[in-house]
């Protein structure tokens, strides 16, 4: 899943945030445009846009001033640059930083200012002069979003208890299948039948955000305190899945002082025979992604593979076919894109960009598919993760598809505009042998567009998708979803989390508090390929 950035949000859900909050990557090659602050030199815009190039680029590529209005420049995104550069206050005021949080060092904050005041003063003004007074939500061509779906029936579980924080929930099992979900203020873990009837839950030390399952071995990803911090105090630990059907934690966690992580794979990812395993831990503004080799006896080495917070999910596969497991990995925080690590053997990877993203995207999910079947897998992305320094509604939040074209080289074809999406799960629904999309936000529009908490985009071919959506689905507030068959009955059906806590960008007339913990959309099959709803 992916996550969540402020005290109210989990993750990934999803879910989750931009520490550094900084780092766009389109350059600003032309002259500069002062749009609105006419006190504002264009030599001293030049001046900032040059300066720009240099610092914001240290560490990312530079931010390009048009994707944020002048006001979340000024009040938001500058004043949480300002530190790294080690500018403390501006005119008078203070910026948010957290100088003295032991958990950073002393050297993660420069002790003097990197740059004197008037070249910070110029890049203040080159961002807020050239930005736009407020960003434009057109997108030509997109169909809107039709309420009505025969394809799917919804379905909720009975005596649901109030203000669910769902932040895991997981379709497992074939021949009994079951629902899977946490919830992060609760603390428990929680196990529903193919009918929604509970049957099993168990007490977790803190919110779980991910289970790896193998057999009998569950492996949860507890991480710690929902919270931005920059704390070690997430956890790997394994629960037992007994023969009379419950579930017992065992005594000793596998893992501990992981700095929030929202994923924990289980791999031999240096082919010794030993499970090893993959971790990735979200942080805040400390963070990494790490494997775990398995030196036997219960003990484990950790090896940094990018040593940076915004780790948010990954997959292990042998793309190259030469018997090693390779790793895809999105990163969504500071230096967003999805990056490759070819395994080169003896615990050795080797680290490849594939695609880049502006931090103030947000990106909260993807996917690999084969999405055109020529073989190799494309990308299915989302980005929407709007509990950053910038909380205004986005015109390129969405559902986005990238093709490789054979070579890991990837160039997108379909863009689809949803405010605050954060997970899309590409299946073939309706059995028409193509891929369609299943997509929920939670920083919806929920005052003028509440249809975008879930939409259903129908592979109508050719690269064009249909969206749908169903009315019941808007009573809650989506963090989390999982596809999968509940039934048994061949069909690919989809669970939903009510992450019912925390401010929305715009309100809903519904109160997500008193919806149920998740909700089922069954899948009917009796939708035709191209149907429209009655």
């Amino acid at each position: 899943m992916h996550f969540i950035k402020r005290t109210y949000l989990v993750v990934a859900t999803t879910f989750l945030l931009v520490s550094f909050v900084i780092t766009f990557c389109i350059g600003c090659n032309n002259v500069p445009r002062n749009n609105s602050h006419p006190g504002i030199s264009n030599s001293d815009i030049r001046k900032g846009q040059a300066l720009a190039k240099v610092y914001c680029q240290s560490c990312h590529l530079l931010p390009d001033p048009s994707m944020l209005d002048s006001k979340s420049w000024e009040k938001g995104v500058l004043p949480a640059m300002g530190p790294r550069l080690g500018i403390f206050s501006w005119n008078g005021k203070s910026y948010p930083f957290a100088r003295y949080d032991m958990s950073l060092g002393e050297d993660f904050y420069p002790k003097q200012p990197v740059l004197k005041p008037g070249e910070w003063q110029s890049i203040v003004n080159y961002f807020i002069a050239t930005a736009p007074d407020t960003l434009h939500h057109t997108n030509p061509g997109q169909q809107a979003i039709k309420t009505g779906l025969s394809l799917f029936t919804v379905e909720s579980p009975a005596n649901a208890t109030s203000n669910p924080a769902t932040s895991l929930v997981k379709i497992i099992g074939q021949t009994s299948p079951e629902v899977v979900i946490s919830d992060a203020t609760k603390q428990a873990l929680y196990r529903f039948d193919g009918n929604l009837k509970l049957v099993d839950s168990i007490k977790n030390r803190g919110p779980i955000v991910d289970v790896d399952i193998s057999g009998s071995r569950w492996l949860t990803c507890d991480i710690g305190i929902l919270n931005p911090n920059n704390g070690k105090y997430g956890s790997g630990r394994n629960i037992s899945l007994l023969p009379d059907n419950k579930l017992k934690q065992d005594s000793t966690v596998l893992f501990d002082g992981l700095q929030r992580p929202v994923q924990i794979t289980a791999a031999d990812l240096n082919k010794d025979g030993k499970e090893d395993y993959l971790v990735c831990e979200f942080g805040f503004q400390t963070g990494a992604l790490s494997w775990m080799e398995n030196r036997g006896s219960g003990k484990y080495e950790r090896h940094i593979l990018r040593p940076l917070p915004g780790a948010v999910k990954a997959y292990i596969n042998d793309y190259n076919h030469d018997g090693l497991p390779d790793l895809w990995v999105l990163f969504s925080q500071g230096e967003e894109g999805v990056f490759l690590y070819t395994n080169k053997g003896q615990g050795r990877f080797d680290e490849k960009k594939v695609l880049a993203f502006p931090a103030v995207h947000g990106s909260s999910y993807f996917e690999m598919v084969d999405y055109n079947k020529d073989g190799s897998l494309d990308i299915v992305y989302t980005c929407g993760d709007n509990a950053d320094y910038s909380t205004i509604l986005k015109p390129y939040h969405g559902v986005y598809i990238f093709v490789n074209d054979g070579k890991n080289s990837f160039k997108q074809t379909f863009f689809f505009h949803i405010n605050g999406c954060f997970k899309a799960i590409a299946r073939d629904y309706d059995n028409d042998n193509d891929l369609d999309i299943a997509a929920i936000s939670f920083f919806a529009d929920y005052s003028t567009k509440p249809e975008e908490g879930f939409v259903y985009l129908e592979n109508t071919g050719d690269n064009t998708f249909s969206p749908f959506t169903l009315a019941e689905t808007q009573q809650g507030r989506w963090l989390t979803m999982d596809a999968g068959d509940i039934d048994g009955d061949g069909k690919t059906d989809l669970v939903l989390g009510n992450f019912s806590i925390g401010p929305a960008m715009t309100k809903s007339k519904h109160d997500w508090r008193k919806a149920p913990p998740f909700l089922i959309l069954k899948n009917t099959g009796k939708r035709k390929p191209g149907a429209r709803p009655q």
